[in-house]
């Protein structure tokens, strides 16, 4: 196995609200995001949390795809967002494809401040 991870924290973001209090709305734009971006998507699941009131709250989400997955959390309330983005490098490199896809969430989200890690993930081993 061989693999690429991509983790960002995301402070303050001067995106639409919309983005982060809207489950189907951020579920579009991911999935969207994953097929631009040359990847698989094979399904997704969101939850959309509520406040008390019932107003929208925070999204919640994973995009499952052909070569591993996206995963979203949204805080509105901060503006804060946390993005996983990891692909399996076994039978083709993958690695600037998720690059891509980060980039392109990143720029869509805008946030002011921004932490984050790429992480090589295991190794290609020969087959016996």
């Amino acid at each position: 196995m061989n693999g690429l991870h991509l983790i960002a924290d995301m402070y303050r973001c001067q995106c639409s609200e919309q983005l982060l209090v809207d489950r189907e709305t951020l579920e579009a734009l991911c999935v969207s995001e994953c097929a631009t971006a040359g990847l698989t998507p094979l399904g997704s699941y969101f939850y959309q949390f509520t406040h008390d009131d019932g107003q929208k709250a925070g999204v919640t989400g994973t995009v499952v795809l052909a070569e591993s997955h996206l995963a979203i959390h949204t805080w509105p309330e901060t503006g804060s967002v946390t993005l996983d983005i990891y692909v399996c490098n076994f039978s083709r490199d993958n690695g600037d494809l998720a690059r891509q896809l980060f980039r392109r969430l990143h720029e869509t989200l805008a946030p002011a401040e921004s932490v984050h890690h790429q992480l090589v993930r295991g190794k290609i081993l020969a087959a016996a």
